[in-house]
This record gives C-alpha cells, structure tokens and sequence, in this order.
C-alpha cells in the first residue's frame, strides 16, 4: 500500500530544510514508495527515450491513481459468490469524469481508465504563456453539467500551479461535487499558489503526486525535473 502524506512539514528534494506549512484546505499527498522512486529516476533521466518515457508515465499514474481513488464514491451491491451470498461495494453513479489536460495529460490517460475503466473521459486543452506564465483554455470535451460528479485532474507537472488553478475553476464553475489532481512532480510555489487560489473557497480539493521537488528555476520549469513533460512523450513539435 502507497505511503501517503498530509504534507505540513515534508523535506524537499535538495533542500536542507522542510516544506513549509500552508493555509487552506487543499489536501496534499505526496505518495512515498519505493517503485515509484525507481520509476520517477528513470523518467526524470534525459537519455530515457520516448517509448520508454510513456510506458514509465503509465505505471506510476496507475500506482498514484490507486491513491488518488481512496474517496471514490461507492454504493454496496448483493452477489453470490460460488460459495455464499455476500454485499460488497460497487462505483456510484453518476461515473466519476477523468480529464486530462492536453497534451502532456494525454500520457497519463491509459494509467487512469486501467483502473477505472467505467470513468467518463473530458478533455481539456490549455497552453501558458511563457512570458506571464498564465494559462488560458484553447478548448474542451466536456459535460455542460458535472453537477454531483467527482472530477480527476491529470497532469503530469505542477509547476506554477496557473495551469491547474485554472483547470479546476473551470470544472468547479460547470458542478464538479470533488476535484483530484494527479500530478507526476510537483514545486513547492505551484502548490502554496493552489493554496492561495482556494484558501477560503471550502471546496474540496486534493493533489495527489508522486514526488515533490525543490523550486521553479527562472523559466517556470520544476527543479531538478524531467523537462517538458509533453516533448519527452510525444517529440518536440
């Protein structure tokens, strides 16, 4: 089982120091378990190739979605086994909804439906603006009404947090009941910036990574990083 934590104090990548403590009622887990550092060195290693790369990508959000889902809703149903009968738990409905951010989510999609393959899947396209760093939305597939939906967020960096900010507002304004963002590396600015963004909002939201790293460096890319999550899947374009 992933060891998860509620990060308050938590030491970061090549840091001496501790996490900071932040206000809010965002939930943060950091997933802490040795498969996923193996894989994350791997991943973040600039001569692991594409194929390799997107293989990676798929087994740890599979490991981060096992986290991610502890709160899925579930409702009991009655079956008999070949031996008795016995009541175990089902998805509810109305089916949770995935969505990936475009492009970079797109590699993180097969981990996510492996695990839940009944989820409905929306799509969402943003792009930052390297200069501001600020996200905007070129386009979306997604239901006109997530009223009582639980909504999972992939992405695989949380850098300045612009673009995940963004994303969820986005869903929040069409229902969403519960928002999880799934993220392969996160920074430390990215996460006090969602914080920041939901500290008296009172909406449930939960941030579910695989590691935390040290800092933004001068561009907005995490430290030490992978990279440009989306050229190491799919090639510079």
């Amino acid at each position: 089982m992933l060891d998860t934590v509620l990060i308050l104090s938590l030491p970061i990548v090549g840091d001496k120091g501790a996490f900071p403590r932040y206000r809010g009622t965002v939930k943060i887990h950091v997933a802490n378990h040795p498969l996923i550092t193996h894989k994350l060195t791997v991943l973040r290693d600039e001569n692991t190739n594409s194929p390799t790369f997107r293989q990676l990508v798929e087994e740890l959000v599979m490991l981060l979605a096992y986290e991610a889902t502890r709160e899925v809703k579930t409702v009991p149903q009655k079956i008999k086994t070949p031996v008795a009968e016995t009541t175990g738990l089902v998805l509810a409905k109305p089916r949770p909804v995935v969505v990936p951010i475009l492009r970079a989510g797109l590699g993180m999609l097969e981990g996510m439906t492996r695990l839940i393959p009944t989820a409905e899947v929306g799509f969402l396209g943003m792009v930052r603006d390297e200069k501001t760093l600020q996200a905007s939305t070129y386009a979306n597939r997604l239901p006109e009404d997530l009223t009582g939906r639980q909504c999972y967020i992939l992405d695989p960096m949380l850098a300045t947090g612009g673009t995940l900010i963004a994303a969820m507002n986005y869903l929040i304004e069409k229902g969403a009941q519960d928002i999880t963002a799934i993220t392969i590396l996160a920074a430390p600015e990215g996460i006090k910036n969602v914080e920041d963004a939901f500290a008296t909002s009172n909406f449930p939201i939960t941030i579910v990574t695989g590691a935390m790293d040290e800092k933004l460096n001068d561009l907005g890319y995490i430290v030490p990083g992978l990279g440009d999550a989306g050229d190491r899947l799919y090639g510079v374009v």
